[in-house]
């Protein structure tokens, strides 16, 4: 149903009551004269009656909340095996964690810097937390060029290095270039030349170009996004707010 006759099918029922008559509701079938007195009756109704419109939005609002986390809720499903067994992906935190929380993040993105302390601190306090990074560069040229490099960390030299690296970028001010990377990698007495030369490896860009393609299943169009168990989470989450998800988790698998 389109979202005009849903919210006039709302209005009308929480003006006249849910129990009028069906046919009261028929907007396609109403004559031109019917269909007048109808919106002047609704119009006088929710002049007296202003309440009545943020009641009917709320119910559409939640309608339309839980019509996308059911949504979620089926391409997470969908997906799982590319969410969580991707041999894409660097693990952190616990491998055998009872909540598995997968990122998706831009280095570029300042809602993910500001959620990173705040993901690592979740990791560290709990201990039972398994924490999968998928590079998600969407914000520019810049973007790119520091995931082809985090990923090129991994393929040269390891998983302990790519979230030394991803740790740093994190934390990275200024512009995200090829001398900035040299000199980042010298900084943690890493390999910058073998990392440099590894960005030229096919599986950099075959990797990004996986979690693009994950991406657009989950319709995900911003960074930070998350996935914690079977729920998506949109944007940036505070530490309490992830601790509460993690607990409702928790409380519902038992």
């Amino acid at each position: 149903m389109p979202v005009f006759k849903k919210f006039a099918a709302l209005t009308l029922a929480l003006a006249f009551g849910l129990a009028a008559p069906a046919a009261a509701t028929d907007l396609d079938n109403l004559s031109a004269a019917e269909r007048a007195a109808f919106r002047a009756e609704v119009r006088a109704y929710l002049l007296e009656n202003p309440q009545v419109l943020m009641e009917a939005i709320a119910v559409l609002e939640q309608q339309q909340a839980e019509a996308e986390l059911n949504r979620d809720s089926v391409a997470v499903a969908a997906n799982a095996d590319a969410l969580f067994g991707s041999a894409f992906d660097v693990v952190v935190g616990n491998p055998a964690g009872d909540i598995t929380i997968v990122e998706f993040m831009d280095y570029r993105c300042s809602f993910c810097r500001r959620a990173h302390p705040e993901v690592m601190d979740l990791i560290n306090f709990d201990g039972n937390i398994r924490l999968i990074i998928k590079e998600f560069p969407i914000l520019g040229e810049q973007s790119v060029l520091a995931s082809r490099f985090a990923v090129a960390t991994r393929l040269a030299l390891g998983d302990e290095a790519y979230f030394a690296v991803h740790d740093a970028l994190m934390n990275m001010r200024g512009d995200m270039s090829i001398p900035a990377f040299e000199a980042l990698a010298t900084s943690l007495d890493l390999d910058g030349a073998a990392i440099i030369a590894a960005m030229n490896d096919p599986l950099v860009q075959t990797t990004i170009d996986y979690n693009y393609a994950l991406g657009q299943e989950l319709a995900i169009t911003g960074t930070p996004s998350f996935v914690f168990g079977d729920q998506m989470v949109r944007g940036y989450v505070p530490l309490e707010g992830m601790q509460q998800i993690v607990a409702m988790l928790r409380e519902n698998a038992n």
